[in-house]
């Protein structure tokens, strides 16, 4: 592997020169600045990361400790977290404890993951990352799961009560609540629920969300056109059927997921009731199959690669002492309009 040196020898430069321009720093010309990227790639020159390391006293590199990866809001974030390491001159060191996996439930104790993050959490510590960011299954408080430690934490995909505590989250209020004011400003009043689990914490800013936009609009919501799901398609197909078969069936029904609103548009379809003619539907999470049912799914998109992005962004502010201005970011969603509305 060449050595700055050589690449300064061909390029008749100082070494000072090469290394402004290999770092991206300071005041080279065009010209230069050419001639000495294209010699640094004729010799498949590669920075020594560790020798860099131990002279700055720092890794360049940030841990990631994921509860399953295989849930889909994990790669999204991810992608975000490594684009934006990527352009900064991170790397990122991945961690899964694969608790979906491993507990076969949605929403895995919280005593458990803190035993299964423990010895993950010590790994990152010993390969010096300089950070971590915490990407949660699912919207709740993590306080505990991670051990007490100097090295600074942004939790996304889940927050802890601690205000002192670094996250980056998406703002489930405000997203239900446009959601369900887009229904009420196309002329539908008469619109059904149909939530998460009780106990979750998006279930409960959603819901805060879509009785606000009741309120605004100076409407009255029916609270029998409220029903509780878990997530799954056949809960949305199942509460469907019980919301479309009363004598008084709402116009429109809000799914706070897209696999239950898939569960709606099945139970439409056996009752002969046209989407969206006879009854609109939107969804949660924009998730790849809603552009696949038919309709298409209206439904809100997460902003899951900005979460990753500014994830990593706040991790690294934190890192170099600079100022934050809020530990606790709340990103919007936007609303993806295509046939079920």
């Amino acid at each position: 592997m060449a050595s700055l040196k050589k690449i300064a020898q061909k390029a008749n430069v100082s070494v000072a020169t090469v290394s402004n321009v290999l770092n991206n720093r300071g005041r080279v010309g065009e010209e230069t600045k050419k001639k000495i990227l294209q010699i640094a790639e004729e010799f498949n020159y590669a920075p020594n990361r560790m020798a860099k390391s131990l002279k700055m006293n720092k890794s360049q590199t940030i841990g990631v400790i994921v509860e399953d990866l295989s849930v889909f809001n994990a790669p999204e974030i991810i992608d975000g977290i490594n684009s934006f390491a990527e352009d900064h001159g991170y790397s990122i060191l991945l961690m899964n404890l694969r608790m979906k996996k491993k507990t076969g439930v949605q929403y895995p104790d919280s005593e458990i993951c803190k035993q299964e993050a423990a010895p993950m959490f010590k790994v990152l510590l010993a390969s010096q990352v300089e950070g971590i960011i915490y990407i949660g299954i699912h919207s709740r408080d993590v306080k505990g799961i991670l051990p007490d430690s100097s090295i600074p934490v942004v939790y996304t995909y889940c927050d802890t009560s601690n205000p002192k505590d670094l996250s980056v989250n998406y703002n489930d209020f405000s997203a239900a609540f446009y959601a369900t004011d887009y229904l009420i400003d196309e002329g539908i009043k008469d619109i059904g629920l149909i939530t998460g689990f009780k106990n979750s914490e998006s279930t409960i800013e959603r819901l805060k969300g879509f009785k606000k936009a009741f309120q605004e609009n100076q409407i009255e919501w029916n609270p029998d056109w409220i029903t509780n799901g878990d997530w799954e398609f056949n809960s949305g197909y199942q509460q469907g059927h019980v919301l479309l078969q009363t004598n008084h069936k709402p116009s429109a029904i809000l799914a706070m997921n897209d696999l239950m609103a898939g569960g709606v548009l099945k139970a439409a379809s056996e009752l002969g009731i046209d989407v969206p003619g006879d009854l609109a539907v939107i969804g949660f999470d924009n998730r790849e199959i809603s552009q696949y049912l038919t309709p298409k799914l209206t439904t809100v998109s997460l902003p899951l690669n900005e979460m990753g992005q500014q994830s990593i962004k706040l991790l690294i502010k934190k890192i170099r002492g600079e100022r934050i201005l809020s530990n606790k970011i709340r990103l919007n969603c936007k609303l993806v309009k295509r046939e079920s509305v």
